[in-house]
């Protein structure tokens, strides 16, 4: 696993629960929306252990819907009310280490 796979698990949870907090989405939508805003997984496959992880832990919930006539109902996941809770929670947490990294890897680069 390179370095890029390992430091995007770390931060997948979170990222996923932001993106199910704007809307509730599928799989492989996240897996795109994670990638439009730069976040590329190493395979859209690997997203599927953490929301099933995620949902046994109550962050999320899980729902099908039936595909317009053109195929076997899409399974979504919305946020539940601890997963509002533990978004808030990390991205608080998210800014403290992201600004104390930052300030690391200023020092680095002279």
């Amino acid at each position: 696993m390179d370095r890029r796979s390992q430091l995007l698990k770390g931060v997948l949870d979170m990222c996923l629960l932001a993106i199910i907090s704007e809307e509730p989405s599928y799989g492989y939508e996240m897996a795109d929306k994670l990638s439009t805003r730069g976040l590329t997984l190493s395979s859209e496959g690997s997203i599927y252990p953490t929301l099933s992880r995620m949902q046994r832990s109550g962050l999320i919930e899980g729902y099908f819907v039936e595909a317009d006539g053109s195929g076997p109902p899409r399974k979504y996941y919305r946020i539940a009310d601890e997963g509002t809770r533990m978004l808030a929670e990390w991205t608080n947490e998210w800014s403290d280490l992201s600004t104390g990294v930052s300030q690391v890897m200023k020092g680095a680069a002279q």
